[in-house]
């Protein structure tokens, strides 16, 4: 049996890693809501037919980012966060200059891929010529990001979320306010050419490399006054012998490469699904405006809106892999185990609610979001909306995964769930005619595929069971009780008022409250938990004052 202070330090370690994923959550969830503003006016400035060409842009360049420079930071604060551990205080230099190097030769050549190849890929793979220009925009952002990965990954290795969380708040800013004017001028400017919405699009592009410039020059300045402060940590010496650069280099390559393949993997269902669509359809006689049309339904709203919720896994995951290497450099599997169980906790007792409210209130969250009041954008949504769980829950999986070094595993989970996807997908646009709607059910079923993997690998390689009543069961049936309640109130608000906003801004925070009493009442979250989650000791306060803990 576990002593008090072991008990007390291992709480201590879960709590500071769900805080540090909570700074990081808090940011992500911040972007994504200011990525919601942004993208009301820029939807009605481009068109559907104009986020249709930018979002066909953006799933290149996310294929691209992947395959070059996404990874980074996940692989470098995992490689950092083992070197700290054992004090090899010179090797995490090492890990750092390399990084950079890698980041700067994988960068620069993928933006020159992009750059040349873009006519190419657009019109010859996705069916969607005017897609190029704002692919060729936005291509050199792969280059700015790749250095800006390398920084993050190095403060998130060290354990501080902070400096990735600003940065990703000033990105977004800066890109939403330079996408907007520069959308609007693009169109402006360019109304004579033979389709000025492509060129709008690409002022929606060029707000993304702008705010990534700005939220490089952030962290280059946070690392010089980091290096500053702390020049005699940086350098002190090691008791074990340094590093070779060849070894070095080799570890940075191993575990780059499956963190690459299942990053990448994992993200081209998206790509997999807008070269599909263009494909067919143009088969079935679409033209490309109606294509874009509705990918710009599917993209530009139901996927913007339900990542939103996803944003505070993908937090919890990167925060997750470094504090489960140092664990699992300390031999501490208890602790492992006790972190895999809280993150995947935490995470569901946020994601379950959020995919419940917006099928219950579908039509309404895109009316008030989107003023999009079609049967086609509540239908995408309604259908979809369970979506967030199981990309939520995969994500989470995929980082234990990765800090486990089963990073394999995640490969060949999302190398699977991919070739069932693009059967199943093809199927329906194909012979079932299900158009657009076909997307978002292939959505759903290929993170539900990722999950169930997932889930049994971890299994059986840490003999690890998530319990499933609290964790599941419980913050479901609160959730069915508060999707319920916040139907009602919608509707009855609505019959009296006529006023969606009115209605939304009284059931939807009805609802929280609602759920929130409810996981304390059925005890989804004990007493010992609470504290250990962000805000919880304050809310174990509040709790017992009312008698409800």
């Amino acid at each position: 049996m576990a002593n008090p202070s072991s008990r007390s330090k291992k709480a201590a370690n879960t709590g500071n890693l769900l805080i540090q994923g909570s700074i990081l959550a808090v940011a992500g969830i911040l972007v994504r809501f200011i990525g919601l503003l942004y993208k009301v006016p820029m939807i009605r400035i481009l068109g559907q037919e104009g986020m249709g060409y930018y979002n066909t842009a953006y799933e290149i360049y996310n294929i691209g980012l992947i395959l070059s420079s996404y990874s980074l930071p996940l692989a470098m604060s995992k490689l950092i966060a083992a070197r700290r551990v054992r004090r090899q205080y010179q090797d995490v230099e090492r890990i750092y200059v390399s990084g950079m190097t890698f980041s700067a030769i994988a960068g620069g050549l993928m933006t020159l891929v992009l750059l040349l190849g873009g006519d190419f890929i657009t019109a010859a793979i996705f069916k969607s010529p005017s897609s190029a220009l704002p692919l060729k925009v936005m291509a050199p952002t792969i280059f700015v990001f790749s250095i800006m990965g390398v920084i993050r990954g190095y403060f998130q290795g060290r354990g501080n979320m902070i400096p990735t969380s600003v940065s990703q708040i000033l990105e977004q800013v800066v890109h939403a306010i330079v996408s907007i004017a520069a959308s609007y001028a693009f169109m402006e400017w360019f109304a004579n050419q033979n389709n000025p919405r492509s060129y709008g699009a690409a002022g929606g592009t060029l707000g993304t490399l702008c705010g990534a410039v700005v939220a490089l020059l952030y962290l280059t300045f946070m690392m010089v006054l980091y290096r500053k402060y702390n020049t005699r940590n940086l350098y002190r010496r090691q008791q074990i012998p340094v590093e070779s650069w060849s070894h070095v280099y080799t570890a940075l390559f191993l575990t780059l490469i499956p963190i690459i393949l299942s990053q990448f993997v994992y993200q081209l269902s998206g790509s997999v699904d807008n070269s599909l669509f263009g494909q067919i359809m143009d088969g079935k006689g679409l033209s490309e405006a109606e294509r874009a049309t509705l990918l710009g339904v599917y993209g530009g709203e139901y996927r913007l809106l339900s990542n939103v919720p996803v944003a505070i896994a993908s937090s919890l995951g990167a925060s997750m892999i470094p504090s489960i290497v140092q664990s699992r450099t300390c031999h501490n599997l208890r602790e492992v185990k006790y972190k895999i169980h809280m993150t995947i906790k935490f995470n569901m007792l946020i994601a379950i609610p959020c995919s419940v409210g917006m099928a219950v209130l579908a039509g309404p969250i895109m009316q008030l979001i989107f003023h999009d009041s079609s049967r086609l954008s509540a239908s995408l949504m309604r259908i979809g909306a369970f979506a967030v769980v199981f990309f939520s829950l995969s994500t989470v999986t995929n980082a234990v995964l990765q800090g486990i070094d089963r990073m394999r595993k995640s490969v060949t989970h999302s190398a699977v769930s991919l070739g069932l996807h693009i059967v199943l997908v093809y199927i329906m646009l194909e012979y079932l005619d299900w158009n657009v709607y076909g997307l978002v059910i292939g959505n759903v079923t290929f993170a539900l595929v990722v999950c169930i993997l997932n889930w049994h690998s971890i299994g059986k390689a840490l003999h690890y069971r998530q319990e499933i009543k609290t964790s599941f069961l419980l913050p479901l049936l609160a959730a069915s009780i508060m999707g319920a309640a916040a139907w009602g109130t919608y509707q009855g608000i609505f019959a009296l008022t006529g006023l969606n906003s009115l209605a939304m801004l009284i059931s939807v925070p009805l609802a929280m409250a609602v759920y929130t009493i409810l996981i304390v009442l059925f005890r989804a979250v004990t007493e010992e938990e609470l504290p250990e989650m962000p805000f919880g000791r304050r809310l174990l306060i509040l709790f017992k004052r009312v008698r409800l803990m």
